[in-house]
C-alpha cells in the first residue's frame, strides 16, 4: 500500500505544519535519481524564504523537499 502525503511547499503549509507540530520528512532532490529520505526529522521550528529549521538542523528549500504523512481514513 503506497503511503499518502502532502508536499510543503509554501510558507501557509509551513506555518499550519509548524502549529500542529507534525513530523516533517525531508526528501533529498537530486537531478536522474530517485528521491531519497534524508532525514526524518520533526517538528518545523522556523522558516524563511531560503532555508528551513527542523529538529535542529537547516535545510535549503531549493535543495530539498518536505513532506508530511497525511492519515488514512
Amino acid at each position: 500500500m503506497d503511503t499518502a502525503y502532502k508536499v510543503l511547499s509554501s510558507d501557509a503549509d509551513l506555518f499550519a505544519a509548524a502549529l500542529a507540530q507534525v513530523q516533517v520528512y525531508v526528501i533529498q532532490l537530486e537531478d536522474g535519481k530517485p528521491h531519497v529520505i534524508a532525514d526524518y526529522a520533526g517538528p518545523v521550528q522556523k522558516w524563511t524564504p531560503e532555508y528551513i529549521l527542523l529538529a535542529g538542523m537547516t535545510y535549503r528549500r531549493d535543495e530539498y523537499e518536505f513532506r508530511v504523512q497525511l492519515n488514512n481514513k
